[in-house]
């Protein structure tokens, strides 16, 4: 059996911007809705949604028929758990809090079998080795994992340049929530001093030759990290998704205005 191709690492290699959706439901069947509607990525947010290993499994096994390729989020940097991520077959992973290229070495290494680095072994136990039907897997993972790191704070956004530089990080992403917040902005992502410090940052990734990715659920914003030369753009989230179409929905017949307290109103 041959190494299953990475889609979402190929498509880096082109030229067209990727646009993603964040799925925080945690359920396959949600992410299986969302893998249908033509998204060119579904991040599976093990960070801040109620996920666990086995629901990110439940996850991957969902989208795996169509064309949408997964990114899973770890909800941290634990070398044991990217270890269980890999195995059940998560091949992107999108690693949180980034601030030094040490760290970013770290991921790296928690990524690769040695001699390269210190993933453990699960042989047949494993859904990413097709439970040791894949010709050489340990040989050859490397090849079709995506390592993604996210740089999303003051001390991220000052090594930003070393972290992107770091060989074996194949891209990183943004994460203006929580940049605004640690630069004394909190919900105002479009605060000038924090525009400033994500532009650095893309140019700094653009510069080390990696792509820049970004969350923008703003179609104004997720244009203009376009034009910056972002590579790869959450534009929506599902959870918010869902919450604005039911707002919009019942303020048709309540006559209110969406996002109102009274149209979320019980009867």
């Amino acid at each position: 059996m041959q190494m299953p191709v990475n889609p979402f690492l190929r498509a880096l290699e082109g030229d067209d911007v990727q646009y993603g959706l964040w799925a925080g439901f945690a359920t396959g069947y949600a992410a299986e809705i969302c893998a249908t509607t033509g998204f060119d990525w579904l991040l599976i947010d093990g960070e801040h949604a109620p996920n666990t290993v086995p629901t990110i499994l439940a996850q991957l096994q969902a989208v795996a028929p169509y064309a949408t390729a997964p990114v899973v989020r770890t909800v941290n940097q634990d070398p044991a758990l990217i270890k269980q991520l890999l195995d059940v077959g998560a091949q992107t992973l999108m690693v949180p809090m980034v601030e030094s290229a040490e760290q970013a070495a770290a991921l790296v290494r928690a990524m690769r079998y040695p001699p390269h680095g210190i993933r453990g072994v699960g042989g047949g136990l494993v859904r990413a080795t097709r439970w040791d039907g894949i010709d050489d897997y340990l040989g050859r993972a490397h090849e079709e994992l995506c390592l993604i790191v996210q740089v999303e704070s003051p001390k991220g956004i000052e090594n930003v340049e070393a972290i992107a530089a770091t060989e074996g990080v194949d891209a990183v992403f943004v994460g203006p929530a929580d940049l605004s917040v640690g630069m004394g902005h909190p919900g105002n992502p479009g605060h000038p001093e924090v525009q400033a410090a994500i532009e650095h940052a893309i140019d700094a990734v653009q510069t080390a030759g990696k792509p820049a990715g970004i969350l923008a659920p703003v179609e104004a914003d997720a244009r203009h990290y376009a034009s910056l030369g972002c590579r790869f753009i959450a534009v929506g989230i599902d959870i918010s998704l869902l919450r604005q179409g039911a707002l919009a929905t019942i303020a048709r017949y309540k006559g209110t205005t969406p996002g109102d307290s009274s149209a979320s109103s019980t009867y």
